[in-house]
């Protein structure tokens, strides 16, 4: 281990790992060890999280309320891109990372420190994340990444570790998964989890109502957007961390939001995660509803081209860079007209979009209509088919030769 480090701040959530990470720092590299926990919505997780980190050995612990900055400079430009990863998941992880990295970097440089320090795994997303944070706002800085350098094989070998230092950890067998929560959802991974034709238990779910056990009655929900970001909920004007939370009330009620898949991680390996993201869901399905009307044909299908882009990007820990700042330009531009309000419908697991409505719509009922209008002639249709068709023409014709 390299003596050159003297001071370390680590990224600290009081899990497991990083709980056992503190006192092997020190025991390791004789260093002063520096907790950070990033307040990104987890609620009650952060409780008793400063005596924690003291008792455990490090010298002192910050703990930086991020949640705003989390809700209006992370989750609405993801949400205006309309990014989701593999068709199914909303990125609320992923999409955290960067934020929790910048902040542990600047407290790194005010500090003076020589390293930061992660709980990530060798096998997992994270370390890319938050290694890639780190170097693209502090390049000096060391990174140390306990997990890939340890002698400790796995959990069990951690708990040990841990029991022998007298500190608490909460993976037990009441709750043999490990968990990840913030505003924007909550992930379950690992343990019994591992298996993929494992069925989760329903006490596992924090967020979400079973679907089975939500309302008999349906409700319904409107949520406006003012450039493409969620700002009133039921007509009344909010914060976008305000609209989220209110949205994660109302749709974990009606069970919505649930997702259980096997993703490809970026370092190869499939992983099987379960995620809640009530809330979300809800303001994505409201979203694109809106879009839809104030969109242009080209526009909206080369924006989910982009969308496909910015979700690898957000998933890969690229936030910093070039191209998703570039990609926010074009976006940007998509969003001004994208203002009004979808309402939906939710009942037992399920979110319709049942409305919309938008000042900017570009949709024309007597256009649109089967009943007779001045606008469009359909006799024109026959000269648009046949040279949209002409190619297939040719090519049928030259075969039947």
């Amino acid at each position: 281990m390299s003596k050159n480090i003297k001071k370390v701040v680590l990224a600290y959530s009081g899990g497991l790992d990083t709980s056992v990470m503190i006192p092997w720092l020190k025991e390791n590299y004789d260093c002063e060890v520096i907790a950070y926990a990033a307040d990104v919505g987890q609620d009650e997780e952060l409780k008793g999280l400063k005596q924690k980190a003291i008792k455990t050995g490090a010298s002192k612990i910050y703990i930086e309320d991020l949640k705003q900055e989390f809700a209006e400079d992370f989750l609405v430009p993801m949400i205006k891109s309309g990014a989701v990863y593999e068709g199914e998941y909303l990125l609320g992880t992923s999409i955290a990372r960067p934020l929790i990295a910048k902040q542990q970097v600047e407290i790194a440089l005010k500090e003076k420190a020589d390293a930061v320090a992660h709980g990530a795994t060798g096998k997992g997303n994270d370390q890319v994340r938050f290694e890639l944070t780190y170097m693209s706002l502090a390049p000096h800085l060391k990174i140390l990444a306990p997990w890939r350098e340890w002698e400790l094989a796995g959990r069990e070998e951690e708990i040990i570790y841990a029991k022998k230092r007298n500190i608490p950890v909460p993976v037990t067998k009441s709750k043999p998964y490990s968990s990840d929560r913030n505003l924007w959802h909550i992930s379950y991974e690992g343990g019994v989890l591992e298996d993929p034709n494992y069925e989760p238990k329903e006490d596992m779910f924090m967020l979400t109502t079973s679907p089975e056990k939500a309302p008999n009655k349906p409700e319904y929900v409107e949520i406006s957007f003012t450039k493409g970001v969620p700002t009133a909920v039921n007509g009344k004007k909010m914060k976008v961390y305000d609209v989220v939370r209110e949205l994660n009330k109302i749709g974990g009620k009606h069970g919505i939001g649930r997702t259980d898949i096997v993703e490809n991680r970026l370092v190869g390996i499939k992983s099987r995660g379960v995620y809640e993201t009530p809330g979300g869901t809800l303001i994505y399905a409201a979203h694109r509803a809106l879009e839809s009307i104030t969109l242009d044909k080209e526009t909206l299908q080369y924006k989910l081209l982009v969308a496909e882009k910015y979700a690898q990007l957000i998933y890969n820990g690229q936030w910093f860079t070039d191209i998703r700042r570039a990609l926010d330009a074009f976006i940007d531009k998509t969003q001004e007209n994208v203002t009004g309000t979808a309402r939906l419908k939710l009942y037992k697991g399920n979110c319709t979009v049942v409305g919309r409505k938008s000042p900017c719509s570009l949709y024309h009922p007597e256009l649109a209509t089967f009943e007779k209008e001045s606008i469009y002639d359909q006799k024109d249709a026959e000269g648009f088919i046949k040279l949209f068709g002409l190619p297939m023409k040719v090519e049928a014709l030259l075969r039947e030769k």
